[in-house]
């Protein structure tokens, strides 16, 4: 069974960073698209990056510019560096595994973290 647990969210004030980290077990990233969700209150749940299994890189235009997605093939971890934080991105961040050459249909989601940002 695949398994995922972020780490690193918290209160950053607005132009901060923060780096959200995602663990894996039970499962490689061979095999998978991996990327990062986010879902803030009164808001539809909005994929912000993506790691495709081509290995391509996509991000959502609202954080393009401003984070960067990586991984750790060999430690099975995911991260999200989430520089220049404005007031719209507080959320809960998810991790997630999609089958497929991209994060549209998730097929495995972390906990969530939560990002809040001071203004």
């Amino acid at each position: 069974e695949v398994h995922l647990v972020e780490s690193g969210g918290g209160l950053v004030q607005a132009g901060g960073s923060l780096r959200l980290s995602c663990a894996a077990s039970g499962s490689t990233f061979d095999d998978y698209s991996i990327g990062w969700w986010r879902e803030a209150p009164g808001k539809e749940r909005e994929g912000v990056s993506c790691i495709s299994l081509s290995d391509g890189t996509y991000y959502a235009d609202s954080v393009k510019g401003r984070f960067t997605v990586s991984s750790d093939v060999a430690k099975n971890m995911l991260y999200l560096q989430m520089n220049s934080l404005k007031p719209e991105d507080p959320a809960v961040y998810y991790c997630i595994i999609a089958y497929g050459d991209d994060c549209i249909d998730a097929t495995y989601w972390g906990q969530g973290t939560q990002v809040t940002v001071s203004t």
